[in-house]
């Protein structure tokens, strides 16, 4: 079990935290939040009501019922932000090893969200042969579910990748023009 897991009880407090900090201006239900965050509607619902009882989310009603979302007026809300940014991070082998299950990766980059720069328009470029797309979404919502925020990612065949290099495609240059780090490149995507 995660450290920060021990510390908050459990991961899906965890997770739901990060969900809730990370994207402090949405209002979730709780089906959204539970599949969000990969967590048991039922352990969603237990979490969530001891974080409102805590005071760090709220619930709110509407005409489309009720939903949550973060409590910015907490007196811990800032502190909690900080500490959770500081300290939420997904290993590399972790990604690789989530990435690996869609088929043979080849090129995995990482940039926006994981570098910190504004620029970029994708978080996570993913290149490889046989990539299946259901199996890929899923270890992209694991990722998501760890970090507590939605990535922008893209997908190419190596094929498709090389052409894209070959015309200065905006997207790939986007990746790798500005600050990323590419945690497997088995094709020399770096010498774009």
């Amino acid at each position: 079990m995660d450290p920060l897991s021990r510390l908050f009880g459990n991961p899906a407090r965890l997770k739901l935290l990060r969900l809730f900090v990370f994207n402090d201006d949405t209002v979730f239900s709780l089906t959204d939040a539970a599949f969000r965050s990969k967590t048991a509607k039922e352990a969603a619902r237990k979490e969530m009501t001891v974080l409102v009882a805590a005071g760090l989310i709220r619930k709110k009603s509407g005409k489309q019922g009720s939903g949550y979302t973060a409590n910015k007026k907490s007196a811990h809300y800032v502190p909690l932000k900080i500490f959770l940014r500081d300290t939420t991070d997904v290993s590399d082998s972790d990604i690789l090893t989530m990435l690996r299950k869609a088929g043979t990766v080849r090129v995995v980059a990482l940039s926006g969200l994981f570098t910190g720069a504004l620029e970029p328009k994708i978080d996570l470029l993913v290149v490889g042969d046989r990539l299946e797309e259901k199996p890929l979404a899923n270890a992209i919502h694991t990722i998501e579910a760890e970090l507590g925020r939605e990535l922008r990612f893209a997908s190419f065949t190596t094929e498709e990748f090389k052409y894209r290099v070959g015309v200065y495609d905006r997207l790939v240059r986007d990746v790798f023009d500005y600050p990323h780090r590419t945690i497997l490149d088995r094709i020399s995507a770096n010498q774009v």
